[in-house]
């Protein structure tokens, strides 16, 4: 590094030393959380918001110093809950469910409302936590019906398939975060079960996660490095270019207590793209698929299950374009980004009016 007389002449310049700390997680979320307490009520008071959205994680300490400021600039405090811990094994999955629950119980006693991403979640949360589920509102996900576009795709299918060498393969697709609760090694062993009958069929995976290593592992004992494809994740409007690729998507989330409640993005992304889905059949994906013809059923994650469903959708292979169009007409109805907008901004103005209410009744 130069000395600073090094830079008399030349424009002044800012350098950051960054610091590793994402190698020592509980440091760097103390760190963040304490820049927060910090800055939080400074941006409160200069940028005036009406509302701040918090996640149940360590950030919530953060709000407690917020808190006394909002109630002279009128500030609505909101826990937003995406998902219940998911990952809760070892140090790191006692933390998640630790902070998950301290959110929740600090939103119920200081918070002016919360919002959680399905109705079967809000159960669940609200009668663990004994909350008042009239005053928790609904926010859920939803699919952008411009980017997930089957019609923006169509003309550039055969040419993108051939280019990846799937013009002769019956390609089941997957994407997002691969961790060993998704289901993703009973996929590959259903494959393996497939391989001998069906030689063409072919499981694409775009995306990344901290169990890759033993899935290529598991690929390679079981020489399916031409049945299994591992993809490096792509910018989101990549993504549906992938799923217009495949001939079937699939959503293999174990029926366990984080998973039953979810509403799977991806899920809403292959519906839009008109795919036909295989699927758990667990309430998260009935809730929203129901008994559509978009979606075959499968009992469990058994790899043998799987493989059936697999075999189904194969044998129905001149079937499926025809089935798939009854998942876009499931997000026009209930998914749409602009109907998830509206609920929020409903639900908002319902706490603005109750805050609004109160403080009235307070002069009286």
């Amino acid at each position: 590094m130069r000395s600073n007389h090094a830079y008399q002449n030349e424009d002044p310049r800012v350098h950051v030393t960054p610091v590793p700390l994402r190698y020592v997680p509980v440091v760097s979320s103390l760190f963040f959380v304490s820049v927060l307490c910090f800055f939080l009520p400074l941006d409160i008071i200069k940028s005036k918001p009406d509302f701040l959205i918090f996640d149940p994680d360590v950030s919530i300490l953060s709000s407690i110093p917020s808190l006394l400021i909002s109630k002279f600039k009128k500030v609505s405090f909101v826990l937003d809950v995406r998902s219940v811990p998911v990952e809760t094994v070892g140090f790191r999955g006692f933390l998640n469910r630790f902070w998950f629950s301290t959110s929740i119980l600090i939103a119920k006693k200081l918070f002016h409302g919360m919002t959680i991403i399905t109705p079967l979640m809000r159960k669940e949360v609200c009668s663990s936590f004994k909350i008042d589920s009239t005053k928790v509102g609904v926010w859920t996900c939803g699919a952008s019906l411009v980017i997930f576009n089957p019609k923006n795709y169509i003309s550039q299918n055969a040419e993108s398939r051939s280019r990846f060498g799937f013009s002769e393969k019956f390609v089941v697709f997957y994407h997002g975060i691969f961790t060993a609760t998704r289901g993703l090694f009973e996929t590959i062993k259903a494959i393996k079960i497939l391989k001998r009958k069906y030689p063409d069929v072919l499981f694409f995976l775009l995306g990344n996660g901290p169990i890759i290593p033993a899935m290529k592992e598991l690929i390679e004992t079981e020489e399916l490095q031409d049945n299994v494809i591992i993809h490096n994740p792509v910018a989101h409007n990549e993504v549906p270019k992938f799923i217009e690729m495949s001939d079937i998507c699939i959503v293999p989330l174990p029926n366990n207590s984080y998973w039953r409640f979810q509403c799977p993005v991806k899920l809403l992304e292959y519906l839009a793209m008109e795919k036909v889905i295989i699927a758990t059949d667990i309430p998260a994906h009935r809730s929203i698929v129901g008994n559509e013809k978009c979606v075959i059923y499968i009992s469990s994650i058994e790899p043998d299950d799987i493989a059936k469903s697999i075999e189904y959708a194969y044998k129905n292979k001149e079937k499926l374009e025809e089935w798939g169009k009854s998942g876009r007409t499931v997000i026009l109805k209930n998914y749409t980004m602009e109907k998830v907008a509206r609920d929020l901004e409903d639900y908002l103005l319902s706490i603005d009016h109750s805050v609004k209410l109160g403080a009235n009744h307070g002069k009286e």
